[in-house]
């Protein structure tokens, strides 16, 4: 897990309220609306993973941006800045796996230092199922790990972003063959992964805050 929020760079087109940038205006005035938008982009670099990316983003980084957009919607207080618009930008420089995990946690992480209202942080974490075995927040190896030729054994993968101080599931994304008992008990071990992560989210948070104090 530090590997990889070593690995995961994230840009957000917003700043402090005393800073120069905020929310900007939406572009087209089709899409104005009386609550604020939010947009994200997730993007492997080239050289990230074991086998060189394309520079344009493919289906794959699109289907994550959607994932991660629909993990930190819920935490943004969006009646806050109507008729604008936040950008989320996560670039992972290493895939050391559970990279969305990672870009869940510092993306909430970078809205909530950049000044933006939140009803609560958003910490993501991962598991890899195989059979019986529960793998949490797995490594690159351990995600790519195939199953054997068993039919009795089933695997898959997860990915759950949680609100811990409402204890909300905000974004919950699963493919393989799961079995429900299965599932459940993921499920339930990767939302105890992310209440232990959040006060080290909030310390991190905290020190930001001060740090960003002290240059004023």
């Amino acid at each position: 897990m530090k590997s990889v929020l070593r690995g995961v760079r994230v840009w957000v087109v917003v700043a402090a309220r005393n800073k120069r940038y905020g929310p900007r205006e939406v572009a087209r005035r089709e899409d104005v609306q009386m609550q604020g938008q939010v947009t994200c982009e997730f993007k492997f670099a080239p050289f990230s993973c074991h086998v060189r990316r394309q520079p344009v983003q493919d289906s794959q980084e699109k289907d994550l941006s959607t994932q991660l957009l629909e993990a930190i919607r819920p935490a943004i207080c969006l009646d806050k800045f109507p008729k604008l618009q936040v950008d989320v930008y996560v670039t992972v420089l290493e895939n050391d796996g559970s990279a969305l995990a990672a870009a869940i946690t510092c993306a909430s992480i970078a809205v909530a230092s950049a000044g933006i209202d939140m009803y609560d942080l958003v910490i993501g974490s991962s598991a890899k199922i195989l059979g019986e075995r529960i793998f949490v927040d797995p490594t690159n190896s351990e995600e790519n790990t195939c199953m054997d030729d068993d039919p009795a054994r089933v695997g898959g993968q997860l990915t759950i972003g949680l609100l811990p101080s409402l204890n909300q599931v905000s974004e919950l994304t699963f493919q393989g063959d799961i079995g429900f008992n299965v599932l459940s008990q993921a499920v339930q071990i990767c939302q105890d992964t992310c209440h232990k992560l959040y006060p080290v989210v909030q310390q991190t948070l905290e020190k930001i805050v001060k740090d960003k104090h002290k240059n004023i």
